[in-house]
């Protein structure tokens, strides 16, 4: 199989890293680019899936008015999620047709990176029966939610690496009661990883357990140059978070 592309986007605004996310997967699906993992710095935001319920919000809009946090209803499966500094977002635009078009493969596949990385770090991710993410000791450490059009992925996961974990009590995360969410920085103190290092374990990592023969290491320009607009979509497939 080929290289996969990544490209860290530097601070994006999350309108634009989904319309990012949306012309290359049109660009994939036409044939025009190989597969991506976009890493973009969003600033704070909380996105709800289709499957999302308001119940899972906690806080009031003035709260979030005051916090300067949107809301975004997305594509992608799953309930309630925060994105923001120190989280290691990554959106993953691959090719399902040449992997048999098995999406819960593929959720296991990003869980199975994650947990690899993780490793490196001398943490034992594990995955939870039911429940999609990668969790350390009984907390949450990861999130994952992705669409798919034209049988080609996007959306993706978000590891907390040092991110500021209050920002989750505003919501009850992936619509679950009671759970904790944790980062690298919390377990590991000053031994923690940088987003930098995340980056390059996570995208190293990804690439093998999809397949790849390694990692082409792009630019956020190289991303928009290979994208297309795209036209009118059909309804996309979802599952996660």
């Amino acid at each position: 199989m080929s290289v996969l592309s990544v490209a860290h986007l530097g601070p994006t605004s999350y309108r634009d890293g989904l319309a990012l996310q949306e012309a290359l997967v049109g660009a994939r699906a036409g044939g025009r680019t190989g597969d991506w993992l976009l890493y973009p710095d969003h600033p704070p935001v909380l996105t709800v899936g289709r499957s999302g319920s308001e119940a899972s919000l906690k806080a009031d809009p003035e709260t979030l008015a005051k916090l300067g946090i949107e809301v975004f209803e997305v594509a992608r499966g799953g309930d309630f999620t925060w994105h923001g500094p120190g989280q290691l977002v990554g959106y993953v635009i691959c090719d399902l047709t040449a992997r048999g078009r098995d999406l819960r493969r593929f959720l296991r596949d990003l869980e199975r990176s994650l947990v690899a990385a993780l490793g490196e770090w001398g943490l034992a991710g594990e995955t939870v029966e039911g429940r999609t993410g990668v969790w350390v000791q009984g907390e949450k450490i990861a999130s994952l939610g992705v669409a798919v059009r034209r049988w080609v992925s996007y959306h993706g996961f978000a590891l907390n690496v040092a991110p500021d974990l209050s920002f989750f009590d505003l919501i009850h995360p992936c619509g679950l009661r009671g759970i904790h969410m944790t980062s690298l920085a919390s377990r590991l103190g000053p031994d923690a990883p940088g987003l930098v290092e995340a980056r390059e374990v996570v995208g190293r990592h990804l690439a093998q357990t999809l397949g790849h023969t390694g990692v082409r290491w792009a630019s956020a320009e190289d991303a928009r140059r290979e994208s297309w607009p795209g036209g009118a979509e059909a309804e996309p497939a979802r599952a996660a978070s």
